[in-house]
C-alpha cells in the first residue's frame, strides 16, 4: 500500500477515526468493472471494527462484488474552506478516511438485524417506538421488489487523513483578501 504524501496530514488517532466514521452520512463504494472503476454512494454503519451497508440483491453493485469482492470504501467530510492573501495557499478543511478489503454478504439472520438497527439508530434516531425485527428483515424487499442483503466489509488496511478548521481563516460570504492583507 502506498504511503499517505502529506504525511503531517496523516490522523492515527484510532478514537478520532472512529467517531468521524459513526458521525459521517455518506460513503463511497469502489468496484472494479473489468478496467474500469465504478464508485457508489451508500449509507453505512460501523459496528464491531467492520463496515456494514446495505442494498437490493440484485443490480450491477452485486454483480460486481460477486465478479471481485475487493473493494475500497472513502469516507469524506469537508468543514470549510480556509483563506489566504496568497491564492495557491487557499485550503479546505475536511477529514476522510480509506478502507480497504473484501466484501462479504452477512448471512446470520441476528447479525442482519443488528445492523439494521444500528443504521435506523444512526439515520433516524427515536423515531421508531420499537426495534426491527427478525422477520422484517428477513422478508424486508426493496421498492424494486429485490430481497436486501446486507454486507460487511473487514478493513485490512484503513487509512485516514485531516486538514483541521482554523477558524480565523473560514472563508464566509462576503470575506475580502483586503481583510487580511
Amino acid at each position: 500500500m502506498n504511503k499517505i504524501r502529506q504525511e503531517k496530514l496523516e490522523c492515527t488517532d484510532d478514537k478520532r477515526i472512529e467517531l468521524f466514521l459513526s458521525q459521517a452520512r455518506t460513503g463511497y463504494l469502489g468496484l472494479t468493472d473489468g478496467e474500469v472503476p465504478y464508485v457508489v454512494p451508500l449509507n453505512f454503519v460501523m459496528m464491531n471494527e467492520a463496515l456494514y451497508f446495505h442494498g437490493a440483491a440484485q443490480g450491477r453493485k452485486i454483480d460486481l462484488i460477486h465478479a471481485n469482492p475487493n473493494c475500497c470504501v472513502t469516507v469524506s467530510e469537508d468543514y470549510g474552506t480556509m483563506v489566504s492573501p496568497i491564492p495557491a495557499k487557499t485550503d479546505t478543511a475536511y477529514m476522510s478516511v480509506m478502507l480497504f478489503g473484501a466484501l462479504e454478504a452477512v448471512t446470520d439472520l441476528n447479525e442482519a438485524t443488528a445492523v439494521m438497527q444500528a443504521m435506523l439508530d444512526k439515520y433516524v434516531p427515536g423515531y421508531y417506538n420499537n426495534s426491527l425485527s427478525q422477520s422484517h428483515v428477513e422478508k424486508y424487499r426493496s421498492s424494486l421488489g429485490s430481497h436486501t442483503l446486507v454486507y460487511r466489509l473487514v478493513p485490512s488496511i484503513r487509512t485516514a487523513k485531516e486538514n483541521q478548521l482554523k477558524p480565523h481563516l473560514s472563508f464566509y460570504s462576503g470575506r475580502k483578501v483586503d481583510m487580511d492583507i
